[in-house]
């Protein structure tokens, strides 16, 4: 499993390196590599390959989503780190981009990932024109004011006023969920599936996972360190943030945790051994270490 993950992640930095423009402005290009290249699981990229392979798509089809959701992602990070939103210097072990570019330019390069993942989806040779309107929508909808963006600016109206559970759940769902849920879509749209039986499954899948691998994130944040992170730890507590940890706990979060990666599971079961590996993928989650 682990060299199957392994595999495809290094295919992913391969492909997503060839889609980085040549002609831009030099400054801005390298920016925009030194972040979308710096690393990271591929998480949200390996979603749409599995979930398109579950239901019999191509790779072919599933690789442009697949990359396009990692430009996003990676235009977020740049942007949380800027000192107006969470203020980190260290980004997967390196010099956050804008420590290492300077903010405006960190500012650009964020905004240049988000274009170009549109720019990606649009010029797909492989995908038909309804899955890319799909895939437009599905992009859109998870990374704007209704999904991650929302999410974020929620995150930041609770460092000022403490956050119950309620609260935690409906900005998770959206900082960090909606996107996941997105990747787990954006492999169905890339195998075509169109009926709401299958399509229902990979979004709560993509829900639950979603919001475990964000509790994961705020346990990590108070266990872990940051030569094992790769970004600072501590940082929830210095930016006076409620986290799932802070509002019911270590051991209740990773109860909660659990119960949502078994939420997940249960979402795919019915589709046997072919969910096998979305199954230990889910399963991972609460086990990582980073």
């Amino acid at each position: 499993m682990e060299n199957n993950a392994a595999a495809a992640a290094e295919m992913i930095e391969k492909v997503l390196s060839s889609y980085v423009p040549e002609d831009g402005e030099p400054l801005l290009t390298e920016a925009m590599r030194y972040s979308l290249l710096n690393g990271g699981k591929r998480f949200r990229a390996g979603l749409v390959l599995k979930f398109a392979e579950l239901f019999g798509g191509d790779m072919a089809s599933a690789l442009p989503l697949a990359c396009a959701i990692e430009m996003v992602h990676a235009h977020s990070l740049i942007h949380d780190d800027l000192p107006c939103m969470d203020d980190d210097d260290i980004r997967r072990g390196k010099p956050s981009c804008h420590i290492a570019y300077g903010e405006a330019t960190a500012l650009l390069a964020g905004d240049a990932l988000l274009a170009l993942a549109f720019e990606t989806v649009s010029e797909a040779k492989t995908l038909g024109d309804s899955q890319k309107v799909r895939a437009t929508a599905l992009l859109s909808s998870s990374a704007g004011a209704s999904g991650m963006l929302g999410g974020q600016r929620l995150d930041k109206k609770y460092e000022k006023i403490a956050a119950d559970e309620e609260a935690l759940d409906m900005i998770q769902s959206k900082k960090t969920g909606a996107l996941i849920a997105a990747a787990c879509l954006l492999g169905c749209t890339a195998a075509d599936v169109q009926d709401g039986e299958r399509l229902s499954a990979a979004r709560r899948y993509g829900e639950a996972v979603g919001r475990a691998f964000q509790i994961t994130d705020d346990i990590l944040d108070l266990t872990s360190s940051t030569q094992v992170l790769g970004k600072p730890v501590g940082s929830d507590k210095i930016m006076n943030k409620s986290t799932y940890v802070t509002v019911i706990g270590l051991e209740a979060a990773r109860k909660k945790a659990k119960e949502l990666t078994e939420a997940a599971v249960k979402s795919v079961e019915p589709f046997g051994r072919a969910a096998d590996e979305l199954i230990r993928t889910a399963r991972s989650i609460t086990e990582r270490e980073f």
